[in-house]
């Protein structure tokens, strides 16, 4: 096993489920814009990917559209990403322990910042990680790569062999790689077996508690 003293958390499926108030957010946006809500399968298909490239992908939307149908999701979506998220069992634990254990953490999501920077304070976890990086307030800036890169800078630049980045779907797996670190799928997530395997995932988990486990 390496030693890994760089981790790297995405947020949505990783370290809170906050599955409800996205899919409520969403079916806000398509509503408000006289567009038809897709089947649960494909609802679940916005958990995680960048938002605008869900709405273009999933609802034939153009980059216009796009921008319009998240701006009505985030209008929504910031009354109640507090209410309609929750942290997954073992996450605080875990992180206690990597943090004890003199691991640098930060939250690399697609997520806009402030929205980020909310939801980790609300839930008392913000101190264990010395930055959260993700996308601009307009959404913009979102791309896996780009904020794992952004979040690799803040931590000091690392050697990338001693850096993992955790995730519960595809692009957190493939943003790792294409910045060259490695990655842990999480199975509790949003994600499947699958899916991740698919991806390249370096390792996969089943729980939070398994994290700090093979780290430490």
């Amino acid at each position: 096993m390496k030693r890994y003293n760089t981790i790297l958390f995405d947020l949505d499926g990783t370290l809170t489920d906050s599955s409800p108030g996205i899919l409520n957010s969403v079916k806000y946006a398509l509503t408000e814009m006289g567009r038809e809500i897709p089947d649960e399968k494909t609802l679940g298909e916005f958990l995680g990917p960048p938002l605008t490239d869900s709405f273009t992908r999933f609802c034939g939307m153009t980059d216009e559209e796009a921008r319009e149908a998240a701006g009505l999701y985030r209008k929504v979506y910031m009354d109640k990403s507090i209410t309609e998220n929750s942290l997954y069992e073992g996450i605080v634990q875990t992180l206690e322990r990597l943090k004890n254990a003199g691991k640098v953490l930060a939250v690399a999501t697609t997520k806009p910042i402030f929205l980020a920077e909310r939801i980790v304070t609300h839930y008392g976890i913000r101190d264990f990680f010395i930055d959260v990086c993700g996308s601009a307030p307009d959404g913009s800036g979102g791309d896996k790569a780009g904020v794992i890169r952004s979040a690799l800078k803040v931590c000091g630049e690392p050697d990338l062999s001693q850096a993992l980045m955790i995730g519960d779907r595809f692009y957190d797996i493939e943003g790792a790689k294409t910045v060259g670190i490695d990655s842990v799928g999480v199975l509790y997530g949003y994600g499947s077996r699958s899916e991740l395997e698919n991806a390249g995932a370096t390792y996969i988990v089943s729980a939070a508690a398994e994290i700090a486990e093979f780290i430490l």
